[in-house]
């Protein structure tokens, strides 16, 4: 979901699941409000196929220039790609080129604090106890990238913590990160059931680095 301005939302979503067949899609929908009702483009915005499934849309405008960005990929091939945003933000201006993080799997999200560009993502299998959230740095949108490595990992009583975002809290300027997760669960999987959304503080370092995140139980509260 990206917000637009003057009372429109973007709702970017996946088709799919990828076959040689059917390849995998992203759409683009445009309503007055974040609940909806969407209107959705009448094509797709991103098509699957050659070794690219077309899945986890994630839109973000640069704060320092005002370009919109629309990351997307993962999953078969793992490959992520980069698309400038015309300003009606269901549709590209061009392509730009960028190097896969390393460890990239699914789930890519960007952020921007302290100065610094933040590209987190997800890494293994959804299933598993695999599933962690690594992130890369960088002084542009687009790389090139500096690796950090993990900072949300299985522990003992919650597995495969991932496909999360960021969001800042308007009055505290507190980060916090939302994903999901597989609670109660033992041994390294694949588990099976529904998985649970959940919600952690977020700290940088004195270098502006993302702390480890320690999954909690806490419940946090979400007014701004």
């Amino acid at each position: 979901m990206q917000r637009l301005g003057a009372g429109r939302d973007c709702f970017y979503y996946s088709v799919g699941p990828q076959s040689k067949k059917h390849p995998s899609r992203i759409g683009a929908a445009v309503g007055e409000y974040p609940q909806g009702p969407f209107i959705d483009s009448g094509k797709p915005l991103l098509t699957g196929g050659d070794g690219f499934e077309a899945i986890d849309p994630m839109a973000f405008t640069d704060p320092n220039t005002g370009i919109s960005y629309l990351y997307a990929g993962g999953s078969a091939g793992a490959k992520l790609r980069v698309f400038e945003l015309n300003e009606d933000m269901v549709s590209f201006a061009r392509e730009i080129p960028v190097e896969n993080p390393p460890n990239f799997t699914e789930g890519a999200f960007m952020h921007y604090a302290n100065g610094v560009y933040y590209l987190s993502y997800s890494h293994g299998s959804y299933k598993d106890a695999s599933y962690s959230v690594h992130y890369v740095t960088s002084q542009t949108p687009v790389g090139p990238w500096t690796y950090h490595g993990a900072i949300l990992v299985s522990d003992a009583a919650h597995k495969g913590p991932g496909h999360h975002c960021f969001v800042q809290k308007t009055a505290s300027a507190q980060w916090l990160i939302f994903y999901h997760r597989w609670n109660n669960r033992e041994g390294n999987g694949p588990f099976r059931g529904k998985r649970q959304i959940a919600a952690e503080r977020v700290e940088y370092d004195g270098q502006g680095l993302i702390k480890p995140i320690r999954m909690t139980d806490v419940q946090i509260a979400l007014e701004p």
